[in-house]
């Protein structure tokens, strides 16, 4: 088991990334890379996702395992509203089309809305775990 300096390090870490792939989103959404835009604002979930499972020691690296962990441990008993859950999924799916569906262009108006959930999303989570202590 992690001591608590380290796991307070790794919810850092998740949620540097969170904030940096935020920020790379906003940067590809503004030039005109929208695929790579919902890319960014996926990861940015993904990685907000997983500071927050960090400080149960539940952190995942596979896609299904982590939205599953954090539906399970944060949202299901009610530490995290379900829209949360919601706005996961659709990133998700979303990320899934941009990344593989090469027959499929991203409009400009998803990629845009999918970057302000994905803010959405992180600043919801480091509320969080301001609140707990955590920051």
């Amino acid at each position: 088991m992690a001591d608590e300096s380290t796991e307070r390090q790794i919810v850092k870490t998740y949620l540097d990334a969170a904030n940096e792939a935020l920020a790379g989103g906003q940067f590809n959404l503004d030039g005109s890379y929208y695929s790579i835009a919902v890319n960014r604002a996926y990861y940015a979930v993904f990685y907000a996702a997983n500071a927050l499972l960090a400080t149960k020691g539940l952190a995942r690296g596979k896609h299904s395992g982590t939205i599953s962990a954090f539906r399970h441990s944060f949202v299901k008993p009610g530490l995290i509203e379900p829209e949360y859950s919601a706005i996961y999924g659709s990133l998700m799916d979303d990320r899934h089309v941009s990344d593989y569906d090469m027959d499929t262009s991203i409009e400009p108006e998803r990629a845009a809305s999918d970057i302000e959930s994905a803010r959405t999303f992180v600043a919801r989570i480091e509320t969080y775990l301001r609140r707990e202590g955590w920051l």
